[in-house]
């Protein structure tokens, strides 16, 4: 054999492995940046089945995160407490178990909310933060966020928050893990997300102001906010109608995020998105009391999901065990299904 023969024999063999690197298993491509497929390659969303992602959404791990999250051990969560210092803890740890980097500024899981942001020099507090990249549009960035916090004891007693916000926040675990497992399988959002816990809700919303305030990634870059407040309970006016979640500010900045919105629980979900809170005169004011106002403030269109107020609501016996977890499990799994139509647009959401 000649040295010309053995020379095109080495580069053909060359090129097939080259391809073969570029596929994972089952065919998929491979994970962003390895096997010599880049960050930035175009792929055909369209071929994913997205209850495949949101179906990692189980049960068994939001019952069990909740009860743990929501339990005496973290003392009601109130801001700047020992106990909010054992919850912010706690999800930092559980994104270093799944993976999922840090979305401070140098990689951080804490962003610090300084005493002078609550008015009080001595309280300091923190918003958790973590980040996966997006492929096509890294600067482009979905914000999904919860609060952390919650009232902590009176009297002795307390005050569990499991609804209010401990079911937001494990919510925002199992999405993140969700998404998580699409980058592992070579699917990660075209567009970065951020997953974001603030502090000092239940004060004033403190943690979502000051992160508005001193954005990691720019506001103008952020291309909306879905605030997750309240999602384990029913309220009066669903009890013979239980499969619904309220919706807040979906149409108000932008009609683009509300068509996506609508067309994501058409194919996922197909609950009863109920609007009854939706407008800036709804007497509750439920608009402007989550943390979702601070980025619709900036001109970054949101979506509130809450079940509206209950019995237990601001009281101790707002515990796990009254949740209803198959309901819970289908509204985080909406949200997934939202997150990823608008984290993998064509385009961002259009502001009116």
């Amino acid at each position: 054999m000649n040295l010309k023969n053995v020379l095109l024999i080495a580069l053909a063999s060359t090129l097939i492995i080259g391809c073969k690197g570029m596929r994972g298993k089952d065919g998929k491509p491979g994970k962003p940046g390895a096997d010599g497929t880049s960050s930035k390659a175009v792929l055909d969303y369209s071929k994913v089945n997205v209850m495949d992602y949101a179906n990692t959404i189980t049960l068994e791990e939001l019952e069990e995160q909740l009860y743990y999250y929501a339990s005496d051990e973290m003392e009601g969560r109130n801001t700047g407490s020992p106990g909010q210092k054992k919850a912010v803890n706690y999800l930092r740890d559980q994104y270093k178990k799944m993976g999922v980097p840090g979305g401070g500024q140098y990689g951080d899981y804490f962003q610090i909310v300084p005493g002078k942001a609550f008015g009080k020099p001595e309280l300091s507090s923190e918003n958790v933060l973590a980040y996966i990249e997006g492929r096509e549009f890294p600067d482009e960035v979905l914000v999904i966020s919860a609060h952390l916090d919650h009232v902590g004891m009176k009297d002795d007693k307390v005050y569990n928050g499991a609804d209010d916000d401990g079911s937001g926040t494990i919510a925002l675990l199992e999405i993140a893990e969700a998404f998580k497992q699409a980058v592992n399988d070579g699917y990660g959002p075209r567009r970065s997300i951020l997953f974001l816990h603030v502090t000092g809700e239940e004060i004033g919303l403190k943690g979502s102001k000051y992160y508005a305030d001193n954005p990691i990634y720019p506001m103008e870059n952020t291309i909306a906010n879905l605030n997750i407040d309240m999602i384990g309970r029913i309220d009066a006016d669903h009890k013979d109608n239980p499969d619904y979640v309220y919706l807040i500010g979906s149409d108000m900045l932008s009609q683009e995020l509300h068509d996506m919105s609508e067309a994501a629980n058409k194919s996922s979900m197909n609950m009863n998105l109920d609007y009854k809170y939706n407008g800036k005169d709804d007497p509750n004011r439920f608009y402007y009391r989550s943390d979702h106002y601070n980025f619709a403030k900036n001109d970054v269109p949101v979506i509130f999901y809450f079940n509206g107020t209950h019995e237990d609501y601001h009281k101790p016996t707002d515990t796990p065990d009254k949740i209803e977890y198959e309901l819970y499990q289908r509204r985080a799994k909406l949200i997934f299904a939202t997150a990823w139509k608008v984290a993998n647009a064509d385009e961002r959401p259009a502001l009116k």
